[in-house]
């Protein structure tokens, strides 16, 4: 690479115990240069000094709440960095409210922005610090029911060879609204309404993968009508998307447990999607047991 040289770099930010040290140890395994709690003032000194080198051609900068008042500021680093010609990515993490206090108990840390007023206080401080941030994110993975191997392997997932922000990705993801709602979706619709396989005794051990669930779901005249219109809303709204540079399009599909209607229709919905970028599909709530989630990427 020559001196002045464009980089691939990612900006890991996002409310504190939500998973940034694990995300930056994974763009790290991925062959990044990574630097956590980097000030922002500095940012565009230091990757001035990483592109004059010939060794390195991606780099993770980790930006939180300890270099305090970070939101603003690692916002106006990615753009002085964009202005230098890098390709520049935001990926923000996040988790509700009662995960980060959770977290924040079991390891007996203080939040950085608490200030002595207890870890409720920091969460609200921070999320108010970063709602811009948030909002201007590539990026953003709820963290609040992955396990660290869960956020690993999803990671590594989504960055795909290191390009977060490449042409855009559709993402269709299955829940169940008993364990919330994903705080990462764009778009939710509630697949309630559809007659449940749960209380069919022959389905209720089976999930929305199986070919007798899907049939009893797809049966139903309403099912296929709103299969109909998501497809024909999708197809509308994805060039939209695609055109204002959005990254990704996480599209949530939810029933009362994530296991049988949201599932099939998830499947339904992503097998009759024809659209120009890639649709990734992510059963959240399906086997909630698996250390390594469930999700694929369906060819465009």
């Amino acid at each position: 690479m020559d001196t002045g040289a464009s980089l691939q770099i990612i900006v890991v930010t996002g409310m504190s115990g939500a998973g940034k040290s694990t995300a930056l140890r994974v763009l790290e395994d991925m062959g990044y240069f990574c630097v956590d709690n980097l000030p922002t003032p500095l940012a565009a000194e230091f990757v001035a000094m990483v592109a004059a080198r010939s060794d390195i051609d991606r780099v993770a900068l980790g930006i939180d709440a300890r270099g305090r008042a970070f939101g603003q500021g690692a916002a106006s680093a990615a753009s002085e960095l964009r202005q230098g010609g890098h390709r520049v990515s935001i990926l923000f993490l996040d988790a509700s409210d009662e995960a980060l206090v959770r977290r924040f108990s079991e390891s007996r840390r203080p939040h950085p922005l608490a200030q002595g007023e207890g870890v409720v206080t920091g969460i609200r401080a921070e999320r108010e610090e970063l709602w811009q941030l948030r909002a201007q994110a590539d990026e953003v993975i709820d963290t609040t029911l992955l396990s660290v191997h869960q956020l690993r392997s999803l990671l590594r997932h989504r960055l795909d060879a290191g390009e977060l922000a490449s042409d855009m990705t559709v993402r269709l993801i299955s829940f169940g609204f008993r364990y919330g709602v994903p705080v990462d979706a764009d778009l939710v619709f509630d697949v309630r309404f559809v007659p449940n396989p749960y209380f069919v005794e022959d389905l209720k051990p089976l999930s929305g993968v199986d070919r007798p669930v899907a049939d009893f779901v797809l049966a139903h005249e309403e099912t296929r009508t709103f299969l109909d219109k998501s497809v024909e809303l999708l197809e509308f709204l994805t060039p939209l998307y695609q055109r204002e540079g959005k990254s990704y399009l996480t599209v949530a599909l939810g029933c009362t447990g994530g296991r049988h209607r949201s599932v099939a229709m998830v499947e339904a919905l992503a097998r009759r999607l024809a659209i120009p970028c890639s649709v990734v599909v992510m059963h959240r709530d399906m086997v909630r047991h698996r250390a390594d989630g469930s999700f694929r990427k369906v060819a465009p």
